[in-house]
């Protein structure tokens, strides 16, 4: 009797322990496919130019104006062209299987030059490369944080004190983040935005907000946007037959994350 409950409360810890561990992704399948089908549309902006310049922060240069310049920093957190949303990203979610990622997509860099950060917004694939240069002949501290809904978790706190250095990390995001947030600890008027995909299905709109994502694989799938500084649009589901073009156009509201 003694021994049936013991191998009953080992049988119950190691299905304990086992439903508690993390559960990882398939990882992504690359396939042959012929005649895919492509997504397409336009990201817009349901506000005027004005709602827009709301959402730029003026930052006071207070230090190495050297190199950084004097007086004020504008960041525009929101840029439109039109009625068109810019720095934004539209990709399928939880595709499993797919066209190839192309290699030069996979890693970025991100350049402190001028005491900005260059590019302002860009792309890299989740377990890909980040590569930090430091330009300017002052110090620099690069912290990335993931943005999980309206929390920030730190993925890079790095200090760059040394003119032309480098610095290479791998970021790897969980399932809930799609995205970073970059800013130098020694200058808070330095900000930029990363997307990070978990797939090759993405595009980053144009200037005039269209974007495209061809080669799909026949099936159903959620589309998604991803803004740094916006609340994204709810995402919409879309079936995709071989050979197929469908137009999913997405409206961003005048609202912060």
């Amino acid at each position: 009797m003694i021994m049936k409950k013991s191998l009953s409360l080992i049988i119950s810890t190691i299905v304990a322990t086992t439903l508690s561990l993390p559960v990882y992704a398939a990882k992504y399948q690359v396939i042959s496919i012929k005649n895919g089908g492509t997504i397409t549309g336009k990201v817009t902006f349901n506000g005027s130019e004005a709602d827009a310049k709301k959402h730029t922060k003026v930052y006071t240069i207070t230090k190495d104006t050297d190199v950084c310049g004097t007086g004020s920093r504008k960041v525009e957190y929101v840029k439109i062209n039109g009625n068109a949303l810019n720095n934004v990203v539209v990709y399928l979610s939880k595709v499993k299987k797919g066209k190839e990622w192309p290699k030069e997509e996979k890693n970025t860099s991100i350049n402190q030059k001028g005491c900005k950060f260059l590019p302002f917004f860009t792309v890299m694939a989740n377990k890909g490369k980040l590569t930090a240069i430091n330009s300017d002949p002052v110090a620099h501290n690069i912290h990335a944080y993931a943005i999980i809904g309206r929390a920030k978790k730190t993925k890079i706190n790095i200090s760059q004190p040394i003119q032309n250095s480098k610095i290479t990390k791998k970021i790897t995001l969980k399932k809930r983040s799609h995205g970073m947030k970059v800013e130098c600890d020694q200058h808070d008027f330095m900000h930029s935005f990363v997307f990070v995909a978990k797939n090759p299905y993405y595009a980053v709109v144009a200037a005039d907000g269209t974007y495209k994502i061809d080669n799909i694989p026949p099936g159903k799938y959620k589309v998604k946007t991803w803004h740094g500084y916006l609340k994204n649009p709810k995402y919409k589901r879309v079936t995709i037959q071989a050979g197929e073009t469908k137009i999913v156009n997405f409206e961003y509201q005048n609202k912060r994350k």
